[in-house]
């Protein structure tokens, strides 16, 4: 059985960037809130160890950054125990929304409840230990059309050429975190980063999120920027900013934050497309007034 590696912290001194102005109404759409044991139990086939991440480290992030709202997804440690972020959303039911991991199957009571805490959509993950796969999206995909709800998914872009055929057949939105999580170095003609533009293109969302995870050359990863710049031009109005606090797995180091947006800069040049993918976008897309 491989090592569960343990994962360094994230920045103690979140900030803003230094090269714009965050516009008013920012969403952080990508976040995870994580409890310890024994209390919050971690999965055993988890693939690292989170340091604990508590809701008011992360409110105090958003505060810092000059988020106005923030968007926590349950995080694969936790597995499809979603008790510590559908507690952090009915403590803070106007600033937060939620995307949750569940088995299928679940009452119907069970899955009022999640909605009405201010879950609005269902995450697949391939890449961690403890996800939900893609072996039932079809029963996921009716299951979100059934509750008003999108799917998330976490995966390597570079494997979805045969399955783009598969999603794209599903009824909801469909967003994809990350830009595809693959590297750079794949190159942005790769099959699989066209897969992603087309079904970014067709109507479905996308995250500008997870820099220090794509990057093979660091930071400021500015390797990212031609990535992030094909996504924001095949749908504008369809892309999302997200910080990915804590930054779990960040076994280079966590990043800093204000670096993150800074990259921003680059990334969505345009003042008003960056409003867009900062405030627009994640308003609508999670009900923010």
């Amino acid at each position: 059985m491989p090592e569960i590696r343990d994962c360094p912290a994230p920045d103690p001194h979140p900030g803003g960037p230094t090269r714009y102005r965050v516009p008013a109404g920012a969403v952080d759409t990508h976040a995870h809130v994580i409890g310890l044991p024994p209390a919050y139990p971690l999965v055993a086939d988890r693939s690292y160890t989170p340091p604990a991440a508590p809701a008011d480290r992360y409110l105090a992030m958003l505060d810092a950054t000059g988020m106005a709202n923030g968007v926590l997804v349950q995080v694969s440690v936790h597995g499809t125990d979603n008790r510590l972020m559908v507690e952090t959303l009915r403590a803070n039911r106007e600033r937060l929304r939620g995307i949750a991991v569940i088995p299928l199957g679940l009452p119907d009571g069970e899955l009022a409840a999640l909605k009405e805490a201010g879950v609005v959509g269902l995450r697949l993950n391939v890449l961690f230990g403890g996800g939900v796969g893609l072996d039932q999206v079809e029963s996921y995909g009716a299951l979100a059309r059934e509750m008003g709800w999108h799917l998330q998914f976490l995966l390597d872009a570079r494997e979805l050429p045969p399955i783009a055929g598969r999603l794209s057949r599903l009824p909801v939105p469909l967003v994809f975190d990350h830009m595809g999580h693959m590297p750079t170095s794949a190159g942005v003609d790769h099959p699989g980063f066209r897969a992603l533009l087309g079904l970014v293109a067709d109507g479905n969302w996308v995250k500008l999120s997870g820099a220090f995870r794509d990057s093979v050359t660091g930071p400021p990863y500015a390797d990212t920027i031609p990535f992030a710049r094909a996504l924001n031009d095949a749908a504008p109005e369809r892309c999302l900013w997200g910080s990915d606090w804590p930054h779990v797995a960040a076994w280079a180091g966590p990043p800093r934050t204000a670096t993150l947006l800074d990259l921003m800069a680059d990334w969505v040049p345009d003042a008003d497309r960056r409003r867009m993918v900062f405030a627009d976008n994640p308003r609508r897309l999670y009900g923010f007034g």
